[in-house]
């Protein structure tokens, strides 16, 4: 398989990869070059390692020029292949949320976890064994800290609402935010007349409807031109979207409240999450068989009924 198959080359030295988890164009990372200085910017899972080291070399640099590996949050979409990606990178530090630090120098919690949701088989499968990160090349990010990649400033952000240990990371360079899950999941094959639709990823376990709103709301204040998706790639339009995106988690929270004690609540929340959706497609004008848009949609309607159930339970 060439590079050109999974890599998407765009301005200011950044490169959308696709992990190939999945399904195409599912789940992203990104390289960004200046100056001869890479880093990463969210990872896949352990599978994907292979397409991010046949990246760089696509760009022509060595595995030494790779200054950071950078997790958005550590949900192992994002940063499940950090540890194995940062064996192979002799000068790399991760930079890293504080709440998940602990859980990249022993991933073992994270594991045990990842196995209760998605059972041992599905995680083995789609995970295999998380990479311990020696801690002595791991930094904690903070709000508002600054690192310089080849003169670039990156600055980090603590955004709250889709896990407490996330953090976006703005790039001067291109007025753009790496966005992780904070600004929700744009799939290209969803995108409608009226540009990308973003959907709510509200995961287990850590939804917050306030903090989310919050953070949403502090990355607009930058007055973005670009969001960089983990789900996916770059979409413009920021302040739209996230008229959309916020409308919709609301209307989530709203439905969630109603269905708090019916009875095969899950199933319930699902079909109303499915419901709202696609509703919102057909509003920006998708004539997409409701048929493939159930399909597309299926773990994101799965993955955050549980997150909402979640959410009811705390409260």
């Amino acid at each position: 398989m060439s590079t050109a198959d999974f890599c998407e080359h765009l301005d200011h030295g950044i490169t959308v990869i696709d992990t190939g988890f999945v399904r195409p164009r599912f789940d992203a990372a990104f390289l960004v070059v200046e100056n001869g200085h890479a880093a990463y910017i969210d990872t896949g899972p352990n599978n994907a390692v292979p397409r991010l080291l046949a990246a760089l070399e696509a760009v022509g640099l060595e595995r030494s020029a790779v200054d950071y590996v950078i997790p958005t949050h550590v949900h192992l979409d994002h940063a499940g292949g950090a540890g194995l990606l940062m064996r192979e990178l002799p000068n790399a530090r991760m930079l890293i949320h504080p709440r998940g630090a602990r859980h990249m120098i022993d991933p073992t919690v994270l594991m045990e976890g990842v196995r209760a949701v998605y059972g041992v088989e599905v995680a083995n499968r789609d995970y295999g064994e998380l990479v311990p990160v020696p801690e002595d090349r791991v930094t904690t990010t903070s709000d508002g800290m600054v690192v310089t990649l080849g003169g670039r400033p990156l600055r980090f952000m603590d955004t709250p609402g889709h896990a407490k240990h996330h953090h976006c990371i703005w790039d001067e360079a291109n007025r753009g935010w790496f966005t992780g899950d904070t600004f929700g999941i744009a799939y290209p094959e969803l995108h409608t007349p009226q540009g990308p639709y973003v959907v709510p990823a509200t995961a287990p376990v850590q939804f917050d409807q306030k903090a989310l709103h919050e953070s949403v709301a502090r990355l607009l204040a930058q007055r973005p031109s670009l969001m960089y998706l983990t789900h996916y790639g770059a979409v413009g339009n920021p302040e739209k979207l996230a008229v959309q995106f916020l409308a919709q988690v609301d209307e989530m929270v709203v439905v969630a409240r109603e269905l708090a004690q019916a009875p095969h609540r899950h199933e319930q929340l699902k079909r109303a999450f499915a419901d709202i959706y696609i509703a919102e497609l057909r509003r920006s004008g998708s004539t997409l068989q409701e048929s493939f848009l159930r399909e597309v949609l299926a773990t994101d309607i799965e993955l955050n009924a549980q997150g909402l159930g979640a959410w009811l339970s705390k409260h």
